[in-house]
């Protein structure tokens, strides 16, 4: 950590994230000072290994701001990791920072190029060369479970977040096996970012469909924190949920409409970290929105749309087992004004479902709300459910999961009939 004598910048605002654990949070400089600055201070880091987004590598010049801003201490620049994070390319990186001697990793971009870095981390400090030493290390089929039995990463890891998928606050990672297409948890207690650089100004670059869908995905922390049945869903975990939805969905419905609204998009950037606090500080499980949607993904959905898809659905297929707490989730929403209104624009009362409620928020963001949608057709149902059920938070959701008829009922929920041709 930074030593007594150095005192933050001026502009500078640095929390922590979560009240006594999480990543430090840096806002109110340009991410490439506020980044040289912590790799500096903070980590007193000599070997810095990039890992960017490959659209801002090409259609920007943030990439070349940050090297330029970190000058020789840049040993390697790894330019973009496909979604969902494929094993293959994690063991690449993971080859060249290893020998590039790398000392610190940062990633530039979303949620797929944090995931990485964490799986690199720990492959890196536990030897892995092969998809069966990867095989070796993750979680199973709990991904809230941590690994503390394996070898303590050393590297550490800052994240500038060009989205809103919240992996950087989390010290699990998710990555995909490419032979069998599944997902899989990978985590140990000490591997997440070290520092998280805000900067919205940044994220005027992300693409539209990348902010809001990955927007969308935070609030799905929030619904399934506060829908949980867990004894872990606590005054404190509920409080960090409610006040999460109440700065995202404004705050993508403000972006939708204005997309260069910087005080909008701190708000969702802030909303995220609320959204976490229920998963990965207080443990609240998450449901089937999550868990069918970890196995989702690997067939080519972005990590926000499966929320954009499952969760309105979910939401009503537990209504039976939590209505109290979805009732408390209508409330919370309808007392958003700008909420509010969208809510009545739509020709929705106060008596309509919270799988309504969420599914006009999803309308209103021009985010996909069917399988259809996503080029996802009913052939695919049979083996998404075997996938399914290996997650553990199916396994936690609110109405139990337990067979493959019971997740392909959600599914048919979302089906939206076959996709077509081409797709």
């Amino acid at each position: 950590m930074a030593s007594p004598s150095h005192q933050p910048q001026t502009n500078e605002q640095y929390w922590q994230a979560f009240t006594t654990a999480g990543p430090k949070v840096s806002y109110g400089i340009p991410f490439p000072e506020g980044c040289a600055k912590h790799v500096t201070e903070t980590c007193n880091a000599k070997r810095v290994y990039i890992i960017a987004s490959a659209s801002l590598a090409r259609n920007t010049n943030h990439v070349q701001r940050l090297q330029s801003a970190l000058g020789d201490k840049v040993v390697g620049i790894r330019k973009g990791i496909k979604p969902h994070t494929p094993w293959s390319e994690i063991l690449e990186i993971t080859a060249e920072a290893k020998g590039l001697e790398a000392d610190l990793l940062i990633t530039l971009g979303a949620g797929s190029l944090t995931d990485g870095a964490k799986i690199v981390a720990t492959a890196i400090a536990n030897n892995a060369r092969t998809f069966q030493d990867l095989d070796n290390l993750h979680s199973g089929s709990d991904w809230s479970r941590r690994r503390p039995d394996l070898i303590r990463p050393t590297i550490p890891i800052i994240s500038i977040p060009t989205s809103l998928s919240g992996g950087e606050y989390s010290d699990l990672g998710g990555g995909t096996h490419d032979t069998t297409h599944q997902k899989h948890g990978l985590g140990h207690p000490t591997v997440g970012p070290k520092l998280v650089v805000l900067d919205p100004e940044l994220t005027t670059t992300t693409p539209e469909k990348v902010w809001l869908s990955s927007g969308f995905r935070a609030v799905d922390h929030c619904v399934e924190s506060l829908c949980s049945l867990s004894a872990s869903n606590s005054k404190e975990s509920a409080a960090s949920a409610e006040t999460g939805l109440r700065l995202l969905i404004p705050g993508l419905l403000k972006t939708k409409a204005e997309p260069k609204d910087l005080e909008a998009r701190l708000a969702c950037q802030k909303g995220v970290i609320e959204a976490m606090k229920g998963v990965f500080f207080h443990g609240v499980p998450m449901g089937a929105s999550h868990g069918i949607g970890h196995q989702l993904g690997p067939l080519g959905v972005g990590h926000g749309e499966t929320s954009c898809i499952l969760s309105p659905a979910v939401c009503k297929y537990n209504t039976s087992a939590n209505a109290a707490q979805q009732k408390k989730v209508c409330e919370i929403l309808w007392s958003e004004p700008s909420v509010a209104e969208l809510f009545e624009k739509v020709g929705l009362g106060k008596a309509a479902e919270l799988g309504d409620l969420l599914g006009a928020v999803v309308k209103a963001l021009g985010m996909p709300s069917t399988l259809k949608e996503v080029g996802v057709g009913e052939e695919k149902f049979d083996q998404l459910a075997t996938n399914a059920l290996t997650d553990h938070w199916v396994l936690t959701n609110p109405r139990p999961i337990t067979t493959k008829e019971q997740v392909r009922e959600v599914l048919e929920m979302v089906r939206g009939g076959e996709p077509e041709v081409g797709r």
